[in-house]
């Protein structure tokens, strides 16, 4: 009877890590918190129109790199299940990680398709001021409007 209600236990929790893992926002970047996501670069201040037009790209953005994304964790989880077989197929492996390097090669096209059209909403003062080093485009608790000098 014990066992039983162990192994229950552990089934109900493992799921429910499951489903938290695979649903998780991360802290503070859930709908409505009034954070974005982190991609490792900053903005300047934007005025309100700008930072529209900014929210919206972004928007757009997550809605096209969705499938992407998903795709790329398939595939990654594909790629592992290969290699943790009991008698792994190289050759599978290798064309899983090229499936994977051409996701990752088009999300990295989308992310620097989205740096130039937010390049091209902001001023030329707001352009010194963004930060073209980052590994991404980001967003983050320093958008805002309202305070551009000038």
């Amino acid at each position: 009877m014990k066992k039983t209600i162990i192994i229950g236990l552990s089934l109900t929790l493992g799921l429910g890590l499951m489903v938290a893992t695979s649903t998780a926002w991360g802290p503070g970047c859930y709908p409505g918190s009034g954070m974005m996501p982190e991609f490792g670069l900053s903005l300047p201040i934007l005025e309100e129109k700008q930072f529209y037009k900014v929210e919206a790209l972004q928007e757009a953005f997550l809605k096209e790199i969705e499938p992407l994304q998903h795709d790329l964790l398939t595939k990654k989880t594909e790629l592992r299940i290969l290699e943790l077989a009991p008698i792994p197929d190289p050759t599978a492996a290798k064309a899983k990680q090229k499936e994977i390097w051409n996701l990752q090669s088009k999300l990295q096209e989308k992310v620097a398709n989205l740096r130039f059209a937010i390049w091209k909403i902001l001023n030329p003062e707001q352009r010194d001021q963004f930060d073209a080093h980052g590994p991404g485009v980001g967003f983050n608790s320093h958008i805002g409007w309202g305070q551009t000098s000038g």
